[in-house]
């Protein structure tokens, strides 16, 4: 008992020394730091998506700086192939021998910066990536290196030169994030620390890839109650039963939302699982993953709004239903 006390102090002074470092180059995103986090945990990826200019970049590379695991950036862009992101073999004209030359996903941390500017081909070679954590070059699988985390940034599809990614390419991010415009106060700091010249580049390691794999250890040993569980498959069921709903949640989506929440649960220094942490973990986890009829479309709702619809409908676990 006292050995699995010291774990969790270990993983929770990890975790706040995280949050200091990606703080010292983003300001008033707590939120979405917190969401990073909870996919660092339990070894998920992220999509971060909002306008030019609002720091998705700077946000994913900080989490990246801030461990010192191998990391490799790419630039998503029309003219980006599939063999850039995952690999090709080559012969070797001096030995006269085929050689494997890994893409940049041969790496612990990837940044995929605006992944939507590139062609479908090129994210649909994600996909395996990202799912089964490993890659395939002409017809041999390689695992790639633990821990794995991709990190994509993109921009709203209705801006010029993007391709919408596809229900399978979202349904493999554990969560779909945004930044939103920074307040009068934290812009004036944003201003001020650019001055100072605090760049992500000059961002120092307060982690390892072993500080990372242990934080996950620790997660594999939180409690998620047998009405919890039953709280998140009620809810996955409810979404593909709504009028409004032509999409609704599937099998994988509901892993992750358990995962998440069993990560958020970690976050608050708890080692079980409560319906405020599935309720939380709904929107950022779900609301990628569901597709709107055409009516609730026309009526201009959000997959945000539905999903609150349907979370409402559900009832919580301990609060006039079923007992944790």
């Amino acid at each position: 008992m006292e050995s699995n006390t010291l774990q969790m102090q270990a993983a929770s002074d990890f975790l706040d020394a995280l949050r200091k470092n990606i703080a010292k180059v983003m300001v008033g995103k707590d939120t979405a730091v917190e969401m990073l986090l909870t996919a660092l945990i339990c070894g998920g990826h992220v999509l971060i998506e909002d306008l030019p200019g609002l720091g998705k970049t700077t946000l994913a590379a900080a989490l990246a700086r801030s461990l010192s695991c191998t990391f490799k950036r790419i630039q998503f862009t029309p003219d980006v192939l599939p063999s850039d992101v995952t690999g090709f073999t080559a012969y070797n004209l001096a030995t006269g021998e085929k050689e494997v030359r890994f893409g940049a996903v041969m790496a612990q941390m990837v940044l995929a910066d605006e992944i939507n500017r590139t062609s479908p081909k090129t994210q649909s070679s994600l996909l395996e990536v990202m799912q089964e954590r490993q890659v395939t070059i002409d017809g041999e699988t390689y695992p790639l290196p633990e821990p794995f985390m991709v990190l994509a940034t993109q921009n709203p599809s209705e801006l010029t030169g993007t391709y919408p990614l596809p229900e399978a390419q979202l349904d493999r991010f554990l969560l779909k994030i945004s930044m939103g415009y920074p307040s009068r106060e934290e812009e004036y700091e944003i201003l001020n620390r650019r001055r100072e010249g605090i760049p992500v580049s000059q961002l120092q390691p307060v982690g390892s890839a072993q500080d990372v794999m242990r934080l996950r250890e620790q997660f594999s040993q939180i409690k998620c109650a047998p009405a919890i569980l039953n709280y998140i498959v009620q809810i996955a069921q409810a979404s593909r039963q709504s009028e409004d709903i032509s999409l609704g949640v599937s099998p994988r989506g509901s892993i992750a939302l358990m995962e998440a929440s069993m990560a958020r649960a970690m976050l608050q220094g708890r080692g079980y699982v409560l319906p405020e942490d599935v309720k939380a973990m709904a929107g950022p986890v779900l609301a990628h993953r569901i597709r709107l009829n055409l009516q609730a479309s026309m009526k201009n709702y959000s997959a945000g709004q539905i999903l609150q619809s349907v979370l409402s409908k559900v009832p919580v676990p301990g609060v006039g239903g079923e007992k944790l």
